[in-house]
Parts: C-alpha cells; structure tokens; sequence
C-alpha cells in the first residue's frame, strides 16, 4: 500500500504549482508568500520584521507586505566573491602598488 501522507498527491503537486507561478508573477507579497519566496519559516521572516532587519510595509499598521524587489536586493547583499575574483583583486591591489612597501 502507497502512504500518501509522505507522498505528495498529482493534485497537490499542481496546487503548489500554480502556488509558486502566482507568486511569481506578484510585485507586492503576503508574509507567507516572502517567507516561500526567502525559503524561510512565517516565524522567523515575523522575526526578521520585528527586529526590523528586512524590509517590509505596514500600511494598515498590523498586515505586513513586502516588494519582491527589496526583498531580492536584500537576499543578495553582503555578497562574497568567488576565490578567482578575490585572487584578481589582489592582483590588480598588487600591480596599482607597485610592489612598493
């Protein structure tokens, strides 16, 4: 016997589907919308808002919205080069120098 419990039905799978294409095509999000596009848990981005460390809307003072946008330029901050990128830099830090001391 199959366990369905484990086993997304073809029905659920679709449902998710068109979940993740309406989300995409979505400019202003819900929490629970931001926290699948973020890959985190409702609780912790609700965290992340109330500490004030992602940026998010409040317009009626109580729902929370968020702009993909801002959300995605926040994800992509604090970017770490590649090691190629790092041994350019260096070189290019090195000849600027001169060898000089």
């Amino acid at each position: 016997m199959a366990n369905n419990t484990t086993t997304p039905t073809i029905e659920q799978k679709l449902d998710r589907i068109e979940s993740l294409a309406l989300l995409a095509a979505k400019n202003v999000l819900t929490l629970e919308e931001a926290s699948l596009l973020l890959g985190v848990s409702k609780s912790h981005l609700y965290k992340l808002t109330s500490a004030r460390e992602v940026p998010h809307y409040k317009p009626s003072g109580k729902t929370v919205y968020f702009d993909r946008q801002e959300l995605e330029d926040w994800m992509k901050r604090g970017r770490v080069a590649s090691k190629d990128e790092a041994a350019e830099l260096a070189a290019a830090y090195i000849r600027k120098r001169g060898g000089k001391r």
